[in-house]
């Protein structure tokens, strides 16, 4: 099998580094370009960091973008016109941001999650079933846990437990966006979603979705303690949207699920 030429932008980051340290184990791929949004003088395996234009990517066959919003769009902008396919890692985009999105997808194959671990998209799945099954006397409220030097919050994947439960509800996850919470010991279930975030220590990520109907409680629990689960997700995506046409795609299509 010819290897796959890969990218990898923010690859000074936590996750940049991580799928760095993965693809020593994984022989489909050849890393050829690495980026930054800044000028850094510095190699990593003989790659020089580049900052993000044309000619860097024009080798790609595919990008692993885990950055910030704002560098996202200038990947995708420069993937677009370089017919070049996606996977974003990248998490906090607005509701105009995701429809961006989808905009350049009718362009090139995109894989956007906001978390690659396949548990946290098994838990998920989950939760759409459960917040499905259950009636409207319960509601419902997601806690997540992550290391100190996390900044955004909710996290990713807590925003996208809460979608989980929209889906199931068959609601619009933004009418149902409740109060996000920041270290709190306690905090509510409401007619909206609730989200607490705690940040302390190096916890790679704890995720729990809660429901309650005042007589009883369902909890549905996620808990991560290697980092390379998220790096050998991304490049197990990369590999599948290789073969895909232009589109938006999840995990949820990753894992074939219905």
């Amino acid at each position: 099998m010819k290897k796959i030429n890969l990218a990898i932008t923010g690859c000074m980051g936590r996750m940049g580094q991580q799928i760095i340290k993965s693809l020593k184990n994984d022989k489909n791929f050849k890393l050829v370009t690495l980026t930054e949004n800044k000028k850094i003088n510095k190699k990593i395996n003989g790659i020089k960091i580049s900052l993000n234009d044309e000619k860097v990517f024009k080798k790609v066959n595919i990008i692993i973008d885990f950055t910030v919003p704002k560098c996202t769009f200038q990947i995708l902008k420069i993937a677009s016109k370089l017919k070049k396919k996606v996977v974003i890692g990248t998490t906090g985009f607005t509701k105009t941001e995701e429809d961006l999105i989808k905009t350049y997808s009718k362009k090139i194959p995109i894989l956007k999650a906001g978390n690659m671990s396949l548990g946290i998209n098994l838990l998920m799945y989950l939760t759409e079933i459960t917040s499905g099954s259950l009636g409207k006397n319960f509601l419902s409220k997601v806690f997540e846990v992550h290391h100190k030097h996390k900044k955004d919050y909710p996290s990713g994947t807590a925003l996208m437990l809460g979608k989980g439960i929209a889906i199931g509800k068959h609601k619009n996850f933004y009418n149902l966006l409740g109060k996000k919470y920041l270290n709190k010991k306690k905090f509510p279930y409401g007619n909206k979603i609730n989200f607490n975030s705690i940040r302390k220590g190096e916890i790679i990520g704890n995720h729990e979705v809660k429901f309650s109907s005042g007589k009883e409680i369902i909890t549905l629990k996620h808990e991560a303690f290697d980092r390379s689960l998220y790096s050998e997700g991304a490049l197990s995506v990369a590999k599948w949207l290789i073969t895909k046409k232009p589109g938006l795609y999840s995990m949820r299509d990753f894992m074939n699920f219905k």
